[in-house]
């Protein structure tokens, strides 16, 4: 279709009165020769019209409210002509008209959608889904509410008004006016591009305003686990009995150390996850708090000895609640009695007992994984790493293999 002289004039009728005594604002698109007239179901006081600008003067709350709604309700007016220029097939007026009064109330915008799915996500936590995970998606949700308010006076925007160049002004808003180091604003973008895909997937957007935009390069820390001497030197660590804060936190680390739990897990299993075998090994099975998949482990005797220790019939857990800055200040204090560089985290003790306790020992990837209840054999490549003692066994079962074969030209 040629371009056609498109106009949207803004108006009042000043004839008529609504209940609240103020004067409704009327609307008239023009598209080439054809002419079609709209109420705007908004309306204001008389004095405050400026007919030059379509907008109300100064910076009351009526005249902020009401141009606001104006600015949304031109967007949503563009937004319906640019979908009907796009088809290549002719229209009017009125059928501009009727294409943004038919989206105004029913088309899928951004904040609606982004709203909807953090609701879906809310209904799954603890079924497959981390309670960590909700705010990640309520901080995301508040910068880009933000943005949208600063950048461009609206408080929502339709799918069809997102580009590259908004994803672009979003990630330089974040970095340089909310001061975010990289690693939050590339968890936010990846957040926000989830929400264009599932828009773009069930159908709210023709496009994936993604699909060709990188995100940031995200940096990549190898998981840091303890040397065996590093795990003799906490295990045989002696403190005084008053220090009893200091000799739990030490305990529940060693504790991930030989079952893989993380602080989120240890802190809240019980005996109701305990149970024993046919053959009377007994066994820790638990849901992780971070992604709800099972985790099922053999217990060690030195991990039994640590459930015995702590055996308290008046406590539902089988270790003492212990806050987490309490443990981390407390784990930073036994790194510097063992001389140990770097930071100590709890973490650490589910990185050395996938590669100290069950690698080293032997134990297949595959089934390590399962213990650790990751969702991705690629997530347990990561965290297992390969020690020098476990490449020379490795390597002298291939030589030890390979020894017989002979080369055959």
């Amino acid at each position: 279709m040629k371009d056609e002289k498109f106009k949207v004039l803004l108006y009042l009728k000043k004839s008529v009165l609504d209940k609240s005594r103020k004067t409704p604002i009327m609307g008239r698109i023009t598209v080439g020769d054809t002419v079609a007239q709209f109420s705007s179901k908004l309306s204001c006081t008389l004095s405050l019209w400026n007919p030059r600008a379509s907008r109300l003067n100064g910076k009351s709350q009526e005249a902020v409210e009401i141009n606001e709604k104006i600015d949304k309700l031109l967007l949503s007016i563009n937004e319906a002509y640019s979908i009907l220029t796009e088809r290549n097939i002719p229209f009017d007026a009125t059928d501009v008209k009727n294409q943004f009064q038919g989206g105004i109330a029913t088309q899928m915008t951004l904040f609606r959608l982004f709203d909807r799915h953090i609701e879906e996500v809310r209904a799954r936590v603890g079924i497959d889904v981390s309670h960590r995970t909700v705010p990640n998606y309520l901080y995301t949700r508040r910068r880009l509410g933000e943005f949208v308010s600063k950048n461009y006076n609206v408080k929502d925007l339709a799918f069809s008004q997102l580009n590259e160049q908004f994803i672009r002004e979003f990630q330089d808003y974040l970095i340089l006016e909310r001061n975010l180091g990289v690693e939050t604003v590339r968890h936010y973008l990846a957040i926000l591009k989830k929400i264009c895909r599932i828009a773009f997937k069930v159908g709210h957007s023709d496009r994936h305003y993604f699909v060709n935009y990188p995100l940031l390069k995200q940096k990549v820390n190898p998981p840091r686990t303890l040397s065996r001497e590093e795990f003799e030197k906490i295990r045989d660590l002696q403190f005084e009995e008053h220090r009893w804060s200091h000799i739990t936190t030490r305990d529940m680390f060693l504790f991930a150390c030989y079952t893989g739990t993380a602080y989120v897990d240890v802190v809240s299993i019980t005996n109701d996850n305990l149970s024993k075998d046919d053959a009377g090994d007994l066994w820790l099975k638990y849901q992780r708090g971070k992604n709800g998949k099972l985790c099922r482990v053999k217990l060690l005797p030195e991990a039994i000895g640590l459930i015995e220790k702590y055996k308290n019939p008046s406590r539902e857990t089988l270790f003492p609640k212990m806050e987490y800055n309490a443990l981390k200040w407390n784990l930073q204090s036994i790194r510097q009695l063992i001389g140990m560089t770097g930071a100590l985290t709890y973490h650490m003790g589910r990185h050395s007992f996938s590669s100290l306790i069950t690698l080293e020992g032997g134990v297949p990837i595959e089934t390590v994984s399962k213990m650790l209840g990751h969702s991705d054999i690629k997530t347990t490549q990561i965290y297992a790493r390969v020690t020098p003692k476990k490449l020379f066994e490795d390597m002298d079962k291939y030589i030890e293999a390979t020894k017989d074969l002979k080369l055959v030209l």
